[in-house]
């Protein structure tokens, strides 16, 4: 996940960013991850743990970095900042300023670290200034909930226009991914929804990469 070139035009198409579902048995979702890789130009895919012991993490990120890695995208681990050399991940997702900084501190300058959880500019601002190496607008909190869509817009269009750090626009459903392209996402995370229907996966991320064409722009 590379920086933008503020001088790019026209602006590349975003790529995106999958999160998965909470994994406990990788075994029971590769054939599903697969498919979403095949289907889409996929830049990076975030693994989301459930409730397991340390062991079965690493098992975990190392099974399904095969398919992720085979395919030019990168693993992320969602927190777990000690586990991502060991589970050859390529980085991690932290969520707030004070894991950040630990993401920084254990991972830079070889592996990723990137953010989310950040509610106000400022905390965005502090996030560029220590070295994210993108940040995440939208995503839900631990209860599921989430800015409305307007605001993550105008957030990202904010972030668009004054930093080169890449920014990951966070889509609920279908119908988030063309306002967060327009607002000038560099990167779109589907959410949940890519997963609800096995059958379907794939046809999903056609769907999706409909959405992710770029607004003609103005005279």
């Amino acid at each position: 996940m590379t920086s933008r070139p503020k001088q790019a035009a026209p602006r590349p198409v975003p790529r995106l960013y999958l999160t998965t579902p909470a994994i406990v048995d990788p075994s029971a979702f590769s054939s599903q991850l697969t498919a979403a890789l095949d289907a889409g130009d996929v830049a990076a895919v975030l693994l989301r743990f459930a409730g397991t012991d340390e062991r079965t993490r690493i098992n975990c990120a190392k099974a399904l970095s095969i398919p992720v890695q085979g395919k030019g995208a990168a693993l992320l681990l969602d927190g777990h900042v000690e586990l991502v050399a060991r589970a050859g991940a390529d980085g991690a997702h932290a969520t707030g300023l004070a894991a950040l900084r630990e993401a920084i501190e254990q991972l830079k300058p070889e592996r990723i670290a990137g953010t989310g959880g950040l509610v106000t500019r400022h905390d965005a601002m502090l996030a560029a200034e220590q070295g994210a190496d993108y940040v995440m607008f939208g995503e839900p909190d631990v209860e599921g909930g989430r800015p409305a869509l307007p605001a993550i817009e105008e957030r990202i269009a904010w972030w668009a226009e004054v930093f080169e750090i890449p920014c990951v626009g966070y889509a609920a459903s279908l119908g988030d991914i063309a306002p967060l392209v327009a607002a000038g996402a560099d990167f779109i995370a589907l959410g949940d929804f890519l997963w609800r229907d096995s059958d379907r996966i794939a046809s999903t991320m056609s769907e999706v990469s409909g959405y992710l064409k770029l607004p003609e722009p103005t005279a």
